[in-house]
């Protein structure tokens, strides 16, 4: 008795699901456009966008050229980003802004293009493609609507940008390091700040820009170690001069020692600068996790900013009161 009133419920449930289906599907069909206008803001207030998104799509090609036109085209975006389809919702977003530039909608909807290109950008080590586009679409933004209520969350996913680009061409840069090719390791640092004196990992450029001609004067054969060795005291003093207290001072001191002993020009005895590279040994465990804890600092930059801040996003809308 028990099996066969899970059966009939069964039935009755899938009897149910085809029908609302059916149904549905009817209204995609259907070519009263009030009927699916009413339908799909429906939907959406109830929450259900997907099926909205669907609704809408329809309903545009019913509505082209008509006033409602526009007022589709931006709920099917929004439709699509609140079901977390961003690529779509981008797609849509972009239509609008190309297709009605004076439409009530343009400006939400070309922050919320935004958001959806932000969306689609990837962590430094893949492509940043995506990335170029998000930053340009963003400074477009800013600048035509320079008293926009998002400028706060715009300025703050341009900096997380910006630092995984600076990420990313610091660690390019730093693989030559990890390889061992030291020369080709200080142009690489060297043309980074070139590109971008600014980035957020200056510091840490200058340091592998000095320990890398450090290295390459000291893997050289003797007779072109003294003019490698110059180098290496340029990179030194450019260091120093920028960064007096980094807590990479002590290493690239005790790098100029050995350098300034290797050129003759070591003042102490080769005792004093014995001691003191043992001194720096045992430091360097400070020095290395000082460090690390200022790496991490800069790692936090690169997350995500929260885009659906308090009163940006509603979770439902008066749709059709906005609605033409």
């Amino acid at each position: 008795m028990k099996y066969l009133r899970i059966l009939l419920f069964s039935a009755l449930a899938a009897l149910s699901f085809a029908s609302c289906k059916s149904q549905f599907e009817a209204l995609l069909n259907s070519s009263d456009a009030d009927e699916k206008y009413k339908a799909a803001f429906d939907y959406f207030n109830a929450g259900k966008y997907q099926r909205a998104a669907q609704v809408f799509e329809s309903l545009s090609v019913i509505t082209n050229g008509t006033e409602r036109d526009d007022t589709v085209q931006y709920y099917w975006g929004l439709s699509n980003y609140r079901f977390k389809d961003y690529y779509t919702a981008e797609t849509n977003f972009a239509k609008l802004m190309d297709n009605f530039p004076r439409s009530p909608f343009i400006e939400e909807a070309s922050f919320l293009r935004l958001d959806c290109l932000y969306r689609q950008t990837y962590r430094y080590e893949l492509d940043q493609v995506p990335t170029h586009t998000a930053l340009a679409a963003l400074d477009q933004y800013m600048t035509s609507y320079p008293g926009n209520p998002h400028m706060d969350v715009c300025k703050e996913m341009t900096s997380t940008l910006n630092a995984r680009l600076d990420r990313k061409a610091y660690e390019n840069a730093r693989l030559y390091y990890k390889m061992e090719d030291y020369k080709a390791a200080r142009v690489a640092f060297k043309n980074v700040l070139k590109d971008d004196a600014d980035n957020i990992y200056r510091e840490d450029i200058l340091y592998y820009t000095a320990m890398s001609s450090y290295k390459y004067a000291q893997l050289s054969v003797q007779s072109k170690q003294k003019e490698r060795y110059l180098v290496f005291v340029d990179d030194y003093l450019n260091f120093v001069g920028e960064d007096p207290d980094s807590p990479y001072r002590k290493e690239l001191d005790a790098m100029y020692r050995r350098t300034q002993r290797a050129l003759g020009k070591y003042s102490g005895t080769d005792d004093e600068l014995d001691k003191k590279e043992k001194d720096f040994m045992k430091e360097r465990k400070t020095v290395i996790d000082s460090r690390t804890k200022t790496l991490e600092k800069k790692e936090n930059l690169q997350k995500a900013p929260t885009t659906k801040k308090k009163g940006i996003f509603k979770k439902n809308e008066t749709s059709q009161g906005k609605a033409k």
